[in-house]
């Protein structure tokens, strides 16, 4: 058992990884002291896989469940899927006094951590996350939100969870392309805290399903000791956590939702946030080719098709929550390691950035 602990106060909680805890939830949710009816929320994908062992550890901890299920995908983020769940966990006879587990992706997790913080003004959630995205970030933080057509995540709040477990077991179902894509948020964790981490990441292979909790943990660890120094990113410390999620987001937004998956979208941002840290803050070249090469490895896209347009993706990332009274706040490297937030970054900039995009990536 690896655990992290998420010191917030009397909002503290903590974070334990291990192999096999999804089939002892419920014993965890004793501990943690969670009573009442759960109302597990997953997707279509994730419940057929992973709710019946859920809802058989929390039967078996006396817990009265029930399951609620929303399509899989980005466009369930959504106001009309928040409402529909709301309604759905009135309708099964949930108040204030019940929680909610997510069991899923960072959809799932984002969608229900809003649900849980509206339902009722507000009741107690634990994520599962099932996903390397999930896992490594957005299962941790507080940050629960929608879509809505003008941005990704415009609509939400901070509502930190009570528990969450991680069962590395669960990465073993997930199809390549979404085991892939969540190793873009384990390497902008190393690009922007943990240099040494990125030698471990390289060291994995990108065609197993084994991820030892130990680097699991230590990655989650890099994303709770920025929240607690900064918990409602007031003080541009948690907006280290941002790097490669600028021109992402916009990339991402560009495009129907869930077409490019986030983590596709990040990697492209991290290769645009890389360009801009050798011009602004002098990253060697030699660390930005290691990260792009880690990129590669496992096979995120580093080349912006020809058909999300620069002005597309500028006029997205405009509306992006890291602009403050229409300033750019932007991520940079002065190396490995070692990150930063920039005032400095121009709208020229940016779309130079965007631009280089577009121009392959050759072998070093």
């Amino acid at each position: 058992m690896h655990e992290v602990s998420v010191d917030l106060s009397e909002r503290s909680y903590s974070v334990k990884v291990a192999e096999g805890i999804l089939a002892q939830a419920g014993l965890f949710l004793q501990q943690a002291q969670l009573q009442g009816k759960a109302a597990i929320v997953s997707d279509s994908t994730v419940a057929p896989l992973h709710a019946a062992t859920l809802e058989k550890s929390l039967q078996a901890a006396g817990y009265v469940c029930t399951l609620h299920t929303v399509p899989s995908g980005e466009a369930s983020k959504s106001l009309s899927h928040a409402e529909t769940l709301c309604r759905s966990l009135a309708a099964a006879g949930h108040d204030r006094k019940s929680f909610i587990i997510a069991l899923g992706g960072g959809v799932v997790g984002d969608l229900a951590g809003f649900v849980a913080s509206i339902f009722y003004r507000g009741i107690p959630f634990v994520q599962i996350p099932t996903t390397i995205v999930s896992v490594v970030d957005s299962s941790v933080g507080g940050k629960t939100g929608v879509n809505i057509a003008e941005g990704k995540n415009l609509v939400g709040c901070f509502h930190q969870p009570r528990l969450v477990l991680v069962d590395p077991l669960v990465l073993h179902t997930l199809p390549d392309r979404e085991y892939r894509e969540g190793f873009a948020e384990a390497i902008k964790h190393a690009a922007i805290r943990d240099a040494d981490m990125l030698q471990d990441l390289a060291a994995l292979d990108p065609l197993s399903r084994h991820v030892p909790a130990a680097l699991i943990a230590r990655n989650i660890a890099i994303k709770a000791r920025i929240v607690e120094a900064d918990e409602h990113e007031t003080l541009g410390i948690r907006a280290l956590l941002n790097f490669g999620h600028t021109i992402g987001h916009g990339i991402e937004a560009s495009r129907p939702y869930g077409e490019i998956f986030h983590g596709e979208a990040i990697s492209l941002g991290i290769r645009a946030a890389l360009e801009l840290s050798e011009k602004i803050a002098g990253l060697p070249a030699t660390e930005s080719r290691t990260i792009l090469d880690l990129l590669k490895k496992f096979d995120l896209p580093l080349t912006l098709p020809d058909e999300i347009t620069t002005d597309l993706v500028l006029e997205k990332l405009s509306r992006d929550k890291k602009f403050s009274s229409g300033a750019i706040r932007f991520v940079l490297l002065r190396l490995a390691g070692d990150a930063y937030v920039d005032a400095t970054v121009t709208t020229a900039d940016l779309r130079a950035a965007i631009d280089h995009l577009r121009i392959p990536v050759t072998n070093a």
